[in-house]
């Protein structure tokens, strides 16, 4: 097996391209007597000259062999360049980040993250994964926002946490907050009973309250459409909310006695990559942003 080094491999072709290996010297930043150690050592790892060395004016000329090793050298030179210029580009924060999200996270919360991360690196490649799961997986993602802390193998960040509301119809009930016994036995639209909603049901049933839920669907929107129709209420995060506006026919309650919050969290696990981990800084600072701004309570 030949050991062969780069950096004599990057001299071999140098010398050709210049010719000389006075040039050579001087395009790699050697002095001539260190390329020709160079060019010694390759030639004795290889077993054989990879050049003729006529002598005086007169231009070196490459070998058969010299040429089979070029031939090599010039693919791995440039995968070395390759390797180096995405290694740079890692530690500067540029590269690939695959990111889990849902819904609200990706309507409300990414946004402003994605438009940052992309100013502040033009060439990186940002992946998104939309998944309603019960349980958090970060296989093959560097980031996850999820509803919830996660396991205790995870690395977490709560990031916020988002006010329980109720969605009715304009005249089911009047203006202000909405006594939770009222829901009992009450037609509700509900996203699927897993995470946050489930915790919700839950808690609903401690009160003894259980609603009788005529639609459940995984789209915020369309359980507002399902309420502005007039099919029931539902019971929604306020950032889940935002397509309400100022819609005529459709009003957020407050609930007495209020339910647990919904709380975000971005899990992950182990040490981040720096575009992953300034990914993270951002969606901290947009979810603190959102928090100060009243964005997650009615």
């Amino acid at each position: 097996m030949f050991v062969i080094e780069l950096r004599h491999l990057a001299a071999l072709d140098a010398v050709v391209a210049e010719g000389t290996f006075g040039r050579a010297a001087t395009r790699l930043g050697y002095t001539q007597s260190t390329l020709s150690q160079q060019i010694a050592a390759l030639e004795r790892s290889v077993g054989g000259a990879v050049f003729d060395r006529p002598g005086g004016p007169r231009p070196v000329r490459i070998t058969p062999l010299g040429r089979v090793v070029l031939e090599h050298a010039q693919g791995m030179l440039r995968s070395a360049a390759d390797a180096d210029e995405a290694i740079a580009r890692f530690h500067a924060g540029g590269g690939r980040v695959d990111i889990g999200t849902f819904q609200t996270v990706t309507n409300v919360v990414l946004p402003p993250v994605v438009a940052a991360a992309r100013a502040e690196h033009p060439d990186c490649d940002i992946r998104l994964v939309e998944d309603e799961s019960e349980e958090p997986s970060l296989t093959g993602l560097d980031l996850m926002f999820f509803d919830g802390p996660g396991g205790p193998d995870l690395d977490r960040v709560r990031l916020l946490a988002d006010e329980h509301v109720l969605v009715a119809p304009r005249s089911l009930f009047r203006r202000g907050p909405v006594a939770v016994e009222r829901l009992d036995g009450a037609p509700m639209i509900g996203l699927p009973r897993i995470c946050d909603q489930r915790r919700v049901e839950d808690r609903l049933a401690e009160l003894g309250v259980r609603p009788r839920f005529v639609f459940r669907t995984a789209d915020n929107q369309a359980v507002v459409s399902m309420v502005r129709g007039g099919l029931g209420c539902a019971v929604l995060p306020v950032l889940a909310t935002r397509s309400v506006g100022r819609d005529e026919e459709v009003v957020l309650h407050k609930i007495r006695p209020a339910l647990p919050p919904r709380e975000i969290y971005l899990l992950w696990q182990g040490t981040l990559s720096p575009l992953a981990a300034r990914v993270r800084d951002l969606s901290i600072d947009a979810s603190r942003a959102l928090t100060s701004s009243g964005a997650c309570r009615l």
